[in-house]
């Protein structure tokens, strides 16, 4: 059986196509996932993310120790978070290695930490996280109360202040990149999934359907899943699932950049697998590809990888695939041989089509990278 967050109605009100995501019904899109696609990267568009989940780490007494605990839990380092409010990107490992999620943490005090962590991987990722939680004496908490709106694009920021409260205006102002503001029953976010500013902005679900009405007056146009898909994926986002889960390590999923390996003496969770993958030489990683010639391209296809004299140097895949809407080709991540060189082959229905070989990212703050 399917879940509904708390603006289903407003989808269905704003005729958006349902469909299920992660045991959730969502919209895909509100007529045109193009148009949607564009909005964001021109103007403002509006995602409803209350399927993501939110957690508060708590502390139960003065020997509580959630810095610690995170410290352990995740590959990145919680220590790097100095300010009130700095969110953190990292991948939660397993002791293999292997991604159980990917999420961000936002340092609110030492007494609270909030995490957001994926629709699709709600259930194990409560179980990981508490199993290892007893010892540091701190409570994990979800937030199920509570909803969430992503307001992205170039103008979504100024847009949403002609709406948002005024406390809310007066804390989400001043924030920069990567921070967060706790504002009582709100709390905002300037995080995204789509490579463009803006806010995600967690509410009592009690108040989600009027602050959508009101963001959409303001000019904030709704978008659904097929947009965020298409976005994230131009910006050179992961996503979990596809572009690495248990089974792949940061080191071969473009995530290498997430793992703190200093100070040395730090045990995280999945340390000693990744150091063991480190010695015995990295034989893969993610890469961007831009199909050449007419095509789209997709997951699971696969990458005949070449060296830069031509040669074939093994074989790789799709990790994910679309066409761009903002570039006007199709491009991909793709899990492939380390020495690979500036080109390669795809095989697209039985033919072997050209794609350069690029860094995994395309387009940021609506310009081709």
């Amino acid at each position: 059986m399917s879940n509904k967050t708390v603006l289903f109605d407003k989808h269905v009100e704003y005729k958006g196509k349902i469909v299920d995501f992660a045991g959730w019904q969502m919209p895909v899109n509100y007529g045109s996932q193009m148009d949607e696609h564009h909005q964001v990267r021109k103007d403002a568009g509006m995602f409803d993310v209350s399927h993501m989940v939110i957690v508060d780490l708590l502390a139960d007494d003065d020997s509580a120790d959630i810095k610690g605990f995170l410290q352990y839990l995740l590959a990145n380092d919680v220590a790097k978070l100095k300010d009130s409010g700095k969110a953190l990107y990292s991948c939660m490992l397993n002791e293999n290695g292997g991604v159980i999620d990917d999420l961000i943490v936002y340092y609110l005090s030492a007494e609270w930490y909030r995490m957001v962590i994926n629709a699709g991987t709600r259930d194990k990722d409560l179980a990981w996280i508490n199993k290892h939680a007893s010892a540091f004496n701190i409570s994990v908490k979800e937030r199920d109360e509570t909803a969430m709106i992503a307001v992205q694009g170039p103008n979504a920021r100024e847009k949403s202040f002609e709406v948002l409260p005024i406390d809310v205006v007066e804390a989400a102002t001043p924030l920069k990149r990567f921070f967060g503001a706790d504002c009582g029953d709100w709390f905002i976010g300037r995080t995204g999934y789509t490579g463009e500013d803006g806010f995600e902005i967690m509410l009592p679900e009690s108040e989600a359907a009027a602050l959508w009405d009101k963001l959409a007056d303001a000019g904030i146009k709704p978008c659904g899943l097929g947009a965020r898909d298409t976005l994230r994926l131009e910006a050179g986002m992961n996503l979990y699932g596809s572009d690495m889960t248990e089974e792949t390590s940061p080191l071969i999923s473009g995530l290498s950049w997430t793992i703190a390996w200093q100070p040395e003496d730090r045990d995280f969770i999945g340390r000693k697998a990744l150091q063991a993958e480190k010695a015995q030489g990295v034989q893969q990683k993610l890469v961007g590809l831009v199909l050449e010639g007419r095509g789209v391209l997709r997951g699971h296809q696969k990458v005949i990888a070449e060296n830069a004299s031509g040669e074939m140097v093994g074989e790789g895949e799709i990790t994910s695939g679309t066409f761009s809407p903002s570039l006007q080709k199709s491009i991909a991540l793709a899990r492939v041989p380390v020495d690979i060189g500036k080109t390669c082959k795809v095989e697209i229905r039985g033919k072997l089509l050209n794609a350069a070989v690029v860094k995994p990212v395309f387009v940021r703050d609506g310009q081709a990278i």
